[in-house]
């Protein structure tokens, strides 16, 4: 059989000039998260697939790339999967039919799909050597079995911060203050960090008419708005049946209300004894704390129709928008109850999650120099260079490199002109030729 010299199909190779940025913003990261108190941690890439499978990662759980069990434990399950299908039938089975089988017995756990739950086991785990309350940073691949289009690939590095134990609306203004002062050292400005609650989502549903068990269903097709706008909502909620009274009196909310306080307050005063007061005004608080706190170049937008996919957000969910890229590069929000789903008692937590690679992406597409990367030296070395002068060379290059210069020695080619030009794309700007019957 053929070798492949392609990636798996969802995968990618990184080349030179990409990974030097994605270096460069793993250390900015690191460094810009350090300075607001966050810790790196790290967890196990592999989880069990019971944790994967809990109806915490919504959509994400049909995109799991599950492990099949191993040895003794595959065989045995395996084995007992023909039984079952066997029982009570006097027909032959076709071992290689796994119709009508529930195949997914045959897994024991799963590459993660993002870093949130991983890190609720972590601190679960954990929690009595840490402190409280704990500030994770974590950044690391992760893979869903998703269709791989322009930016998005089946494996990809996200890069997480969170709070853990931390119950007041601190966490969030934390949060989004850090995550924001990150995208400024990055050059990008005029963003939105679109802001909600998942009680405000709720409420309005109450409120409007609709039945607790249909809120789920009802989200989804909200979390279209920007797509097929406030009459493409209306039509496609008066097909899932609800009536046309509790939709226009849903609707009516989202076009009247303004992305800013006075929008917060809107919604407040309309919904009543549906919204607990707490709530709304905690958002306003944390649109007024982060608005005069901020460092960067972005605004704050109350935006109602945010959803955020995860069905384990509790509170208050966050979006970065970049309207002059256009789409989503993070986002994030609380979620107070999955830890408690490892420990049995409630546990405060949120997490802003960036989107490392659409952020890579957009660098790359805008010609992104790394900073500190205008001077590389390049040592070209005949060929055939004699020991003693091939050891003064090394020793030059020992002596630059010791004071902080990028030096790379490499062995001339016969198109000299060619390997120049190739290097210079590179970023090699000064090059030194040594040749053998010349003096070093």
């Amino acid at each position: 059989m053929a070798m492949k010299k392609k990636p798996v199909t969802g995968m990618k190779d990184i080349l030179p000039k990409e990974m030097a940025i994605r270096d460069y913003c793993i250390g900015l990261i690191k460094e810009t998260y350090k300075t607001f108190g966050f810790t790196s941690v790290e967890t196990p890439c592999v989880e069990h697939i019971e944790n994967l499978s809990s109806n915490q990662g919504g959509e994400n759980e049909k995109l799991i790339f599950k492990i099949l069990k191993r040895g003794d434990k595959l065989t045995g399950a395996v084995n007992n999967l023909i039984s079952s299908k066997t029982a009570g039938s006097d027909k032959e089975v076709d071992k290689n039919d796994d119709s009508d089988i529930d195949v997914s017995t045959l897994s024991d756990s799963g590459l993660r799909y993002d870093l949130t739950l991983p890190l609720s086991r972590y601190y679960s785990n954990n929690a009595n050597d840490l402190p409280s309350p704990f500030k994770a940073l974590q950044m690391g691949s992760v893979w869903r079995a998703d269709r791989p289009q322009r930016g998005r690939y089946r494996q990809f590095m996200q890069c997480d911060i969170d709070i853990l134990g931390e119950s007041s609306i601190l966490a969030e203004i934390e949060l989004i203050l850090a995550t924001t002062t990150l995208l400024g050292k990055l050059d990008f400005k005029n963003f939105t960090i679109r802001i909600n609650d998942r009680r405000i989502l709720k409420a309005m549903a109450a409120y409007s008419g609709f039945p607790e068990t249909d809120y789920d269903t009802v989200f989804i097709i909200l979390d279209k708005m920007d797509k097929i706008g406030l009459e493409g909502v209306k039509e496609e909620l008066i097909g899932c049946g609800y009536g046309e009274e509790a939709v226009d009196k849903y609707l009516k909310l989202f076009d009247a209300v303004t992305g800013d306080i006075e929008g917060v307050k809107y919604i407040k005063e309309t919904l009543g004894d549906f919204l607990d007061a707490e709530v709304s005004d905690n958002l306003a608080t944390i649109i007024t704390s982060v608005e005069n706190a901020k460092s960067a170049d972005f605004k704050m937008q109350f935006d109602p129709t945010l959803v955020r996919g995860m069905s384990y957000y509790t509170g208050p969910i966050f979006e970065i928008s970049m309207d002059e890229y256009g789409g989503s590069v993070g986002g994030g929000g609380r979620y107070d109850e999955m830890i408690g789903k490892f420990i049995g008692t409630p546990t405060p937590a949120c997490g802003f999650s960036i989107g490392f690679e659409r952020i890579i992406m957009l660098l790359l597409e805008n010609d992104f120099k790394v900073p500190g990367e205008n001077y590389k030296k390049a040592y070209l070395v005949e060929k055939g260079m004699p020991s003693d002068k091939l050891l003064k060379i090394l020793e030059k290059a020992k002596e630059e490199r010791e004071a902080g210069m990028s030096v790379n020695v490499v062995v001339m080619k016969k198109n000299k002109k060619f390997q120049k030009d190739q290097m210079a794309a590179e970023g090699y700007t000064e090059f030194v030729e040594f040749f053998k019957d010349r003096d070093i």
